[in-house]
């Protein structure tokens, strides 16, 4: 019924017509997005122009510039979201304003028109499938049930994560010297607080984070810890690249359960981002075990030297683990209720619960060591980091806030509200306004005209998503700390009541299975600093 079943047949052939073009044009988007990313690449000619930078990231930038064809200079290419990391460390301002600038203008000219062809496209779709908007037809089918409890969360949730980035906002001003702070010069600000207040250096992490031991002591080993599945390199399996390496994956009891794939190298022929791909599906009726993959965009060094991660790159890892981990538990009959194949405002929340291992004492302890000397992190830099971290809660809560209401309004206007195709950046404007997020010193995370998720791929009238499933994510870190089990139990719970249920069975009544109540929203507002009374 949701495909058209019920529809009339010439009904059924302009659906066809539709998702055609729909089709078309995001592959369209895509490929625009990408050959503008490249093109807005920040080419510096000399190494001190990137002044505050550490030396294996200025080191990855000759030699990304010699790839690009640069040869002597330096090259900051750009991750597929608004606030690029480099921005923290830059002591140059008008560098900084640059790397935004490039940044906050990609896909603006010719994705602009194409969002809006897009989007006109899906309010069609949904009137002829019965809806008044795509957010209707969307959300009818996801967790949320309608667009009035999507709503509501906005409402509980902006108005909270406003005032906690104003605070932040004050106290960057009151730290530079000046009467505001600007956007191109927040993560510096930021930063600049966080070493002062908590006696912390972003920089000073990377030494400890080294991508294997990441990825074997910290990633495999919390698996291990929780779940008691253990992996094992197999080198003479061949996948579809060179960078992408297979790991054998074995349940508690030695038995195989699946493959799983890392590429986490950036190259020129990959798309930006992070994500997880199942493969192979696990499937009863076809007999298949599962295979999936984590791919990231991490800077390769020159040869010969390590690849140590910033505190981000390193939570990013564990959270496309918590999809290749939902996709490797699947215990399903039919391989379109596999794994991560649930509703797309709940796909999001196992891998939010996995970050929790990222910070876990064990495991930080056990992965976290100096990759030269082999010392482990000195123990009061975790503590100040969680401190840290929560200085900075106000303005990650922002940006992700204005990117799903820009979603949303995208997809909850009726096609006669849409703008025509020079339209797009005054209709991205006026939704931010009518929101109270347009932050003069908080862009979205996603522009339009690089909104790859909605625009590119599956997440229209989704990326909401991400703050819904954080809901339930924050809930069950509470019950794995408090429900007085052991770690190996509770995983066991995780893993039986929801992981491997995919979506055979409905995915709160998994969840309320595992915590035994309905989503709770005081853990998430405590985490994000906007508890009511927080300072």
């Amino acid at each position: 019924m949701r495909a058209g079943a019920r529809l009339a047949p010439g009904e059924q052939q302009r659906l066809r017509e539709l998702n055609t073009e729909i089709a078309g044009l995001c592959t369209e988007f895509r490929q625009n997005l990408r050959a503008d990313t490249a093109a807005a690449a920040l080419v510096v000619e000399r190494a001190e122009q990137l002044a505050g930078l550490p030396a294996d990231e200025i080191a990855a930038a000759a030699e990304n510039a010699r790839a690009l064809g640069h040869d002597g200079g330096y090259v900051l290419s750009l991750r597929n979201f608004t606030n690029q990391p480099q921005l923290a460390a830059l002591a140059d301002p008008a560098l900084r304003e640059r790397l935004l600038a490039a940044s906050l203008g990609r896909g603006q000219g010719a994705n602009g028109a194409v969002a809006v062809a897009v989007a006109r496209l899906r309010a069609e779709r949904a009137a002829l499938l019965g809806h008044p908007s795509h957010a209707s037809w969307q959300v009818a089918d996801q967790t949320a049930g309608t667009t009035a409890a999507v709503e509501e969360m906005f409402r509980k949730l902006i108005g909270p994560a406003l005032a906690h980035a104003e605070r932040e906002a004050a106290a960057l001003a009151a730290a530079a010297g000046t009467p505001e702070v600007r956007a191109a010069d927040w993560q510096f600000s930021a930063e600049r607080v966080r070493r002062e207040r908590f006696d912390l250096d972003a920089a000073a992490l990377r030494p400890y984070l080294e991508l294997e031991a990441v990825l074997h002591d910290g990633v495999f080993h919390a698996a291990t810890l929780v779940y008691g599945i253990t992996f094992t390199e197999r080198p003479d399996l061949v996948a579809y690249h060179p960078d992408a390496r297979v790991f054998e994956v074995h349940d508690a009891d030695g038995g195989p359960l699946g493959l799983y794939l890392g590429d986490f190298h950036a190259r020129e022929s990959k798309r930006g981002g992070a994500w997880m791909n199942e493969l192979v599906a696990q499937s009863h009726l076809l007999g298949q075990r599962p295979v999936v993959v984590n791919n990231l965009n991490i800077a390769r060094p020159p040869a010969g030297e390590p690849v140590l991660l910033n505190w981000s790159e390193v939570t990013t890892l564990f959270h496309e683990f918590g999809h290749a981990l939902h996709g490797l538990f699947s215990d399903v009959r039919y391989p379109s209720l596999a794994g991560s194949e649930v509703p797309r405002d709940f796909v999001e929340f196992p891998s939010q619960v996995n970050e929790m291992w990222a910070e876990w004492p064990e495991v930080l302890a056990r992965y976290a060591r100096h990759h030269r000397t082999g010392e482990p992190m000195p123990p009061e830099l975790p503590a100040r980091l969680r401190e840290a971290e929560r200085f900075g809660e106000g303005f990650d809560s922002v940006e992700h806030l204005a990117a799903a209401v820009l979603d949303w309004a995208w997809h909850t206007a009726p096609a006669g509200q849409l703008p025509g195709p020079d339209g797009a950046e005054e209709f991205e404007a006026a939704a931010l306004e009518r929101h109270g997020l347009a932050h003069p010193a908080i862009p979205p995370r996603y522009r339009t005209g690089y909104f790859a998720h909605v625009f590119g791929g599956g997440y229209a009238a989704g990326y909401y998503g991400y703050r819904w499933a954080e809901i339930l994510d924050a809930d069950t870190v509470r019950w794995f700390r408090e429900n007085g089990r052991t770690v190996r139990e509770s995983g066991e719970i995780f893993r039986r009541e929801l992981l491997s249920r995919g979506n055979s069975t409905d995915p709160m009544a998994a969840f309320r299975a595992v915590v035994g109540h309905d989503p709770d929203i005081g853990p998430l507002l405590a985490r994000r600093g906007a508890a009511p009374g927080a300072e």
